[in-house]
């Protein structure tokens, strides 16, 4: 099928790396030239490692990057997508706006899918003149790597569009979850409630961010534990969600004093060099002194 990705990020370079791995042409758009770029260049890096470590081959590599096109141009990348998926900020107003202008670009049979983590795709879907089309597509950070996508299904999504999310996301060969329209869905209100109480254990005491770490990956099996999955989440990222948890679900999701510090700081984690973990070209390399 024809994809469109709006948004170059990390997920959304992702998602385009994975969707054109399956066979799927993408244009992956950005508002920058630039942006965009950085997109393209991160999956030929994601691409080349794989190459590296023997997990696909140069051809493979080749035909992957055959299938992707870049462009800033909106109705350029949508107007002839079977599925166009945002991976915009986490801000309702322009994920709303996003929609509308997708909607406009394309015909009814278009299904438009949010990578949200936790904003109310419902809310979202309300911006549409044909709601039923809309439903969530939560891709786990990386998500040429990490295997489940979170189906959400909205309010308005009718049978059409939840069974085409199914079928797109085993095509990618994903594992897929489908969950009601809530706050946080499922995976984000438990891994939050999780990293919030793991940074409040660092503020008391009760052991390093490492040891708490270490815990979680030794003990119950998790590929990375929840403090580092914060540093490889953003803190903003992290922050923003919290708040949005709090406002929809209570107290329990107040976030920690330090979370609050840290954004302010511009510690935000992997992507600024120092979250909870000091990073390097990438790589954990020590623990934050703050």
């Amino acid at each position: 099928m024809q994809v469109a990705v709006l948004g170059a990020g990390s997920m959304g370079h992702g998602i385009t790396q994975v969707s054109a791995m399956a066979g799927h042409d993408v244009l992956l758009r950005d508002i920058e030239a630039d942006l965009v770029e950085d997109g393209l260049e991160g999956i030929r890096t994601n691409l080349q490692g794989g190459v590296d470590r023997n997990k696909l081959t140069a051809e493979e590599m080749e035909e992957t990057l055959e299938r992707i096109e870049g462009t800033t141009d909106l109705e350029e990348a949508v107007e002839d997508a079977d599925l166009v998926v945002e991976a915009v900020p986490e801000e309702m107003d322009l994920k709303q706006d996003v929609f509308a202008d997708v909607e406009a670009a394309t015909d009814e049979e278009t299904v438009i899918a949010s990578n949200t983590s936790s904003l109310s795709v419902t809310e979202m879907a309300s911006a549409l003149e044909h709601p039923e089309r809309a439903v969530g597509l939560h891709f786990f950070n990386p998500p040429h790597i990490m295997d489940l996508v979170e189906i959400v299904i909205a309010e308005q999504t009718d049978e059409r569009t939840e069974s085409f999310a199914v079928d797109y996301v085993r095509s990618i060969e994903k594992e897929d979850v489908v969950v009601r329209d809530t706050a946080g869905f499922a995976t984000s209100r438990l891994g939050v409630a999780l990293g919030l109480e793991a940074i409040r254990m660092v503020e008391q005491g009760v052991a390093s961010p490492a040891d708490i770490d270490e815990g979680m990956e030794l003990g119950y099996g998790h590929p990375m534990g929840p403090i580092e999955l914060t540093d490889h989440v953003g803190l903003d990222v992290r922050l923003h969600i919290a708040e949005h948890l709090r406002e929809e679900l209570g107290e329990r999701f107040k976030p920690p004093q330090s979370l609050r510090r840290k954004v302010r700081a511009g510690k935000l984690g992997k992507k600024t060099g120092e979250g909870y973990y000091v990073w390097e070209d990438g790589e954990r390399v020590g623990t934050s002194g703050d």
